[in-house]
């Protein structure tokens, strides 16, 4: 009995149940603290990264900007960070969480209007973009040319309409019907110089003689039909 006390007292005895846990807790944590050591080399590295291509980026000084990959807001802005220390500007583009990338400009050379329109459309940019865009722009200018000579023509014909009574026919033809109004517009022209009336009945050819004599045969008709005395024809 004595041999056997002595082998079971000297077997380790099983931990408890709270060693246990605390020995899940401790093998947790180092774990933990190994992935954050982890997660902090990777960013240290990720920035020295960014400041190097950064750097190149602005002694270099040949390239219109420096696009980065899409990647997550932690990332973007780690590079928003060292670009604002370098003295530079950053525009991110894309869907958030799905494609959204950053990219570098110096601030003497940032985007065009044209080229922030086409990013932000969820479009590529680069030289091929950059020509379509300015011959576009020319095709508008080009087109807003023609349309502004296109109007100034209708005005002039428009004015010429007005001018020749052609105008009154179509304003008025749905009021008055297309041949009264054809027939109103001609009228218009044929009087134009002398209001309403005919510039013909403006004109006496007649000689004043001729004139004297039209008057008394006037009078002398009156006076048969019993309108007047002899006496008022003759004076």
């Amino acid at each position: 009995m004595d041999l056997l006390d002595s082998i079971l007292n000297s077997m380790q005895t099983p931990p408890s149940a709270s060693e246990a846990q605390k020995n899940a807790m401790k093998k947790q944590k180092e774990a933990i603290e190994k992935k954050q050591t982890e997660e902090k080399n990777m960013i240290h590295k990720f920035r020295k990264r960014v400041e190097e291509k950064i750097c190149e980026f602005v002694s270099n000084g040949k390239k219109p900007y420096l696009q980065f990959e899409p990647m997550d807001q932690m990332y973007r802005s780690i590079i928003r960070d060292v670009a604002d220390c370098a003295g530079t500007q950053v525009y991110s583009f894309g869907q958030d969480g799905v494609d959204r990338y950053s990219v570098v400009y110096t601030k003497e050379n940032g985007p065009t209007e044209d080229e922030l329109t086409v990013r932000r459309a969820g479009g590529a940019w680069d030289d091929d973009k950059a020509a379509e865009m300015a011959q576009m722009h020319i095709d508008m200018k080009r087109q807003a040319v023609l349309d502004s000579e296109d109007e100034k023509y209708k005005k002039r014909k428009r004015g010429n309409e007005e001018l020749s009574g052609t105008f009154y026919k179509q304003k008025y033809a749905h009021l008055i019907g297309q041949e009264a109004a054809l027939g109103a517009a001609q009228k218009t022209n044929m009087n134009k110089n002398y209001g309403e009336v005919p510039s013909e009945n403006k004109k006496d050819l007649r000689s004043i003689e001729q004139t004297m004599a039209d008057i008394k045969a006037k009078k002398m008709k009156k006076a048969e039909n019993g309108e007047g005395s002899t006496e008022n024809i003759l004076t």
